[in-house]
């Protein structure tokens, strides 16, 4: 049997292809929309995807289960097989395999057209000699499969399980999300029981059964998910606080109690993967553009003068683009053009990305390069963000400040600690905390005023602006994101704490922690 595990460190996910070297067949586990790498493992193996699966309606990327499919049957029609990773002819295209469980509520709305088959609890999925078997798991979704994989060439019994966001190493998935961030009232606390007796399965099955999660340390999945790639059921069921927690009220508080904010965009992936999530055919490849058309995309976010804007803003005079711009914080901080809003492209950019830019607008980037740009424009069509337009060189920032009588771009200043605790002391400053709920809890400046960054927009009132606004978060990378959000908002000079919280603990500076 061949395993092989794919991991995407900007989503903190996982998929997973199963082969049969005797047939030559494989299946493929909750892929997302990078299905190049799928087809290039399977022809190096030379395997051919025959079977696509995933565990659950995922939140956090966009399913690329669809685009694989798609991807095996333009394969399978190009006798030569040039032009496809996989270099070879398929016989034909992978039949796509999907849960039915979870009640009509919990459906895949395509999947009638799509041809899928649906899967129940016991249903086995055979690829060659393996038996993949479908276990219901509810609890983090109501339709969530895990899957029993048994090696029919040598054994009887399942040497491991794809758990999916049922059970990470060290955590398990987490049960509210349906009600934060689908806005499903009233399921958390009945997702949390569900859960707990899909645990009890899981604690039946042999403890030398290897656990293969769909996330690892990062994801917004679980609160406390272990970097390392694998484990055992019987380890889990020792050191896993989920797994060994047997007493349903105590786990029930437990799961629920400190798990972070969910990213907004968690409800748009949940509608995208279950009404059916488009077929790109690739990544886009947006276009070098010039000054001019910077010029009209600008007055489409409403840079400029005050009637700037009338003809490229949407309706009701919203805001028709976004323009990212994805060079480094430092290089944003030392000048920008006002109305762009600062996201790096690091392995955080589709995190930010999907809690800051909106789903129903135009984005168009500024980066370094075009390797830049490839990266951010992958990482952004992983969360659905399809709709890039067009990209710009760094020097397209200079460029616009000299084209015109009385530009100037926008700064952003920075402080220490050192310079900011006798502000504090003094209540000079409004102390903005961009942290997570639990980092804040677990310890925070005096009188600090905590708004995540995701949530700056929605909460933008509540931002005194009768003092200087210092923000920060552990440490700088956030508050960096999060001082360009602001002066988007219209909030002017906002300063950025270098080192975040944790060099201004460092330095023994006054903390308060919540009780």
């Amino acid at each position: 049997m061949f395993l092989k595990r794919f991991y995407d460190d900007g989503l903190a996910q996982a998929s997973w292809m199963i082969g049969c070297a005797v047939t030559g067949e494989a299946l493929v586990v909750d892929p997302n929309r990078d299905v190049e790498q799928y087809l290039a493992a399977a022809a190096a193996e030379k395997l051919r995807i025959t079977h696509v699966t995933e565990t659950h309606i995922h939140a956090d990327f966009v399913s690329g289960a669809r685009e694989l499919v798609r991807a095996t049957a333009e394969t399978a029609g190009n006798a030569s097989g040039v032009g496809t990773a996989a270099g070879k002819k398929q016989a034909s295209s992978a039949k796509l395999y999907l849960s039915a469980e979870g009640g009509a509520d919990w459906q895949y709305a395509f999947a009638k057209s799509d041809g899928v088959t649906l899967l129940h609890d016991g249903d086995v999925i055979q690829v060659g000699n393996i038996r993949v078997q479908a276990m219901h798991t509810p609890g983090h979704t109501p339709e969530h499969l895990s899957f029993l994989v048994t090696d029919g060439a040598v054994a009887n019994t399942p040497m491991g399980i794809i758990t999916g966001d049922f059970v990470f190493v060290g955590d398990v998935g987490r049960p509210d999300l349906l009600e934060k961030a689908a806005k499903v009232a009233n399921t958390m606390e009945a997702g949390a029981r569900t859960l707990f007796k899909s645990l009890e399965r899981f604690r039946a099955l042999d403890d030398w059964v290897q656990v293969w999660p769909g996330h690892g340390a990062g994801s917004a999945c679980g609160k406390s998910l272990g970097a390392v790639p694998t484990s055992t059921v019987g380890y889990e069921k020792r050191f896993n606080w989920g797994v060994g927690t047997t007493d349903e009220a105590t786990f029930v508080s437990m799961v629920l109690a400190g798990q972070p904010e969910p990213p907004a965009y968690f409800a748009e992936m949940k509608r995208i993967n279950r009404d059916g999530p488009r077929v790109l055919g690739g990544f886009p490849k947006p276009k070098r553009a010039d000054l001019a058309s910077f010029e009209r995309a600008l007055e489409g976010v409403g840079v400029g003068s005050p009637t700037a804007g009338a003809s490229a803003r949407g309706p009701n005079n919203k805001a028709s683009v976004t323009i990212v711009d994805t060079r480094t914080a430092d290089e944003f901080a030392k000048g920008h053009v006002p109305g762009t809003i600062n996201i790096p492209v690091n392995k955080s950019l589709s995190t930010w990305a999907g809690w800051l830019v909106p789903y129903d607008v135009d984005i168009q980037l500024i980066a370094d390069d075009e390797k830049s740009i490839e990266r951010a424009v992958r990482e952004l069509t992983m969360i659905g963000l399809d709709r890039v337009t067009a990209w710009y060189p760094g020097a397209i920032v200079n460029e616009w400040a000299a084209s015109a009588k009385g530009r100037t771009l926008g700064t952003i200043a920075k402080t220490d600690s050192a310079a900011l605790a006798p502000r504090v002391a003094a209540g000079e400053v409004t102390v903005l905390d961009v942290r997570n709920r639990s980092e804040f809890e677990a310890g925070h400046l005096p009188g600090a005023l905590h708004i995540p960054v995701g949530y700056l927009e929605e909460r933008l009132a509540e931002i005194p602006r009768d003092k200087p606004i210092v923000l920060h978060c552990q440490g700088g990378g956030r508050s960096a994101i999060a001082a360009s959000v602001l002066q988007k908002l219209g909030i002017k000079n906002p300063t950025d704490l270098r080192g975040g919280y944790g060099a201004w603990e460092k330095a023994g500076h006054p903390t308060k922690r919540e009780k």
